[in-house]
């Protein structure tokens, strides 16, 4: 049996747009994929609303900590997705990278969220779960 890849879902705080790519990713492909997160400067905690929209998923986040991006991260992933172009990263990925462009949910309600973590959802189904 080979392992899972892993993909690295990165953004600036990783308390909201990463922990949301890597909480979808999970939720759609637990058996596919490794799906993890970081971010050039951790927050102290997860985005409430991200939580919230994703809790309606049937994904508890709300516990997780927000944790900065390593060179190891990035060695160890198969597949790294930048949530916001451009991050200045410690390192070089080892795997492919996907630059993505998502706002920062920082002072968003769950009902602001919402048409984010669809359309993030869309785009693993279209990129990372389509053959």
């Amino acid at each position: 049996m080979t392992a899972k890849p892993t993909v690295l879902f990165i953004c600036k705080h990783n308390a909201g747009r990463s922990q949301l790519g890597a909480a979808l990713l999970e939720i759609a492909a637990p058996d596919r994929y490794t799906a993890t997160s970081a971010g050039i400067a951790p927050a102290g905690e997860v985005n409430p609303s991200i939580a919230a929209t994703v809790a309606e998923l049937g994904l508890d986040i709300s516990d997780r900590i927000p944790r900065k991006v390593t060179p190891e991260l990035l060695d160890q992933a198969d597949v790294v997705v930048l949530m916001k172009p451009g991050l200045d990263l410690p390192a070089t990925p080892r795997g492919k990278v996907l630059q993505w462009s998502f706002p920062d949910p920082d002072s968003w309600s769950p009902d602001d969220v919402r048409p984010m973590r669809d359309a993030v959802a869309a785009r693993i189904q279209g990129e990372l779960l389509r053959p």
